[in-house]
């Protein structure tokens, strides 16, 4: 299990509120913007944990491709679920399975499709089905009900300060 199990479903949750709170252009832009910091910041992690540089730029590359892909097809996907469902918890759901099955089949490809690493090379496919299963229980087990009680809490805020 990687640490994106874990980081990426908080990912998708703030990018959903921000989709329901602040619209989907912004979300968008705070996309763009954090697009050149994640390549950096994967690329120097794995440089320092010691990984060669071809291979550090290739996942660095693969986890900032996947987490863009993932995250603009996730504003879309939320907000059209959103327009069509009164339930609040529909799209935050639906859109969690989504992104992180991109996510997470974009990052194993790009980074072990035809890899020197002859065991994740043969392998990507049935790990990444693992990884998407773990981080979508994650996902809906754990940060779909923290999802809730942002959205209500910032929604009692908003409506409050309205008033």
């Amino acid at each position: 299990m990687t640490w994106s199990a874990f980081s990426f479903p908080i990912v998708v949750l703030a990018i959903d509120l921000t989709v329901r709170v602040l619209g989907k252009s912004i979300a968008r832009a705070t996309i763009a913007l954090s697009y050149p910091l994640a390549i950096l910041s994967s690329v120097v992690v794995l440089l320092f944990e010691g990984l060669g540089e071809q291979e550090a730029y290739r996942i660095g590359f693969a986890s900032a491709t996947a987490y863009g892909v993932s995250t603009l097809l996730d504003v879309y996907v939320f907000q059209f679920l959103r327009e069509r469902y009164n339930y609040w918890w529909i799209a935050p759901s639906i859109s969690t399975v989504f992104a992180n099955v991109i996510d997470t089949f974009v990052f194993f490809f790009a980074a072990f499709s035809n890899s020197n690493d002859t065991f994740m090379a043969e392998n990507w496919i049935e790990i990444a089905t693992n990884q998407s299963f773990i981080k979508i229980l994650i996902g809906l087990i754990l940060f779909l009900p923290f999802y809730g009680i942002l959205l209500n809490y910032i929604l009692k805020k908003i409506n409050k300060d309205d008033a």
